[in-house]
């Protein structure tokens, strides 16, 4: 098996990330390029701003998967999504309108994307309410976050409640500036961090590639451990999508 991603946007067309399939093909590439076999797509579901659901992705979802057989790639892809914090999420969970990223442990795993400069006050209410109905949180690239930057204690609730956190590769090599890398490092040090993924958008600035995070990883956790954060722990997730 090769390298499992679980945050990534290249469905076509409903988000920021790839605009049509021409795209969503060149990321596709680049990915396996870089030794991707497996992709969870996780279109962003942000009220306001990207009303997807089921309804928006699983389209999106055939549509890649069609233009993958016919350029021959041999990428298997499934979705879920990204889910904004956020009190229509709990409406959304009600309503079986969130995708899962999967399942951990006999509970679901959802990838909760908190605003990017700041934790909201009592975001922790909302996380045990996810917890109470059997749904693990995975909270998208804390590292980037402003307010973790600032204090990176603030993440301490939410791993004191069992919510898992997925750090963005391209961080952990520096291509998102300094704070954010010393914070991924940090994490993974104090061996914090679930899994690597690329929240990849598109192919100049947000590439679909892991192996230059994995290989900084290794740096700080050690060739094994990094590895897993690719390949083992995404599947133990994933692999009901396959």
């Amino acid at each position: 098996m090769g390298m499992i991603d679980l945050h990534n946007h290249l469905l076509p067309g409903i988000d920021d990330g790839a605009e049509d399939v021409s795209k969503s093909i060149e990321l596709a590439r680049m990915a396996v390029a870089d030794g991707i076999t497996h992709l969870v797509c996780t279109p962003h579901i942000h009220p306001g701003r990207y009303e997807n659901s089921p309804a928006t992705i699983e389209p999106a979802l055939e549509l890649f998967r069609s233009a993958l057989i016919e350029a021959g790639i041999t990428l298997k892809v499934s979705s879920a999504a990204e889910v904004r914090f956020g009190l229509e999420l709990m409406e959304g969970v009600a309503r079986q309108a969130v995708p899962f990223l999967g399942e951990r442990e006999g509970r679901k795993v959802m990838l909760l994307e908190f605003p990017h400069g700041e934790i909201p006050f009592g975001a922790e209410k909302l996380t045990r309410w996810l917890m109470d109905r059997r749904i693990t949180p995975m909270i998208a690239h804390p590292e980037r976050n402003k307010a973790v930057m600032k204090s990176p204690s603030k993440l301490k609730p939410f791993l004191d409640q069992g919510c898992l956190l997925q750090v963005t590769a391209a961080s952990v090599a520096g291509r998102f500036g300094e704070s954010a890398q010393s914070i991924a490092h940090q994490l993974l040090a104090e061996d914090k961090v679930f899994i690597l993924a690329t929240d990849a958008h598109n192919s100049s600035h947000r590439p679909p590639v892991l192996r230059e995070g994995l290989q900084a990883a290794a740096a700080i956790v050690g060739d094994r451990q990094a590895a897993a954060l690719v390949t083992t722990n995404p599947w133990s997730i994933a692999e009901v999508h396959f």
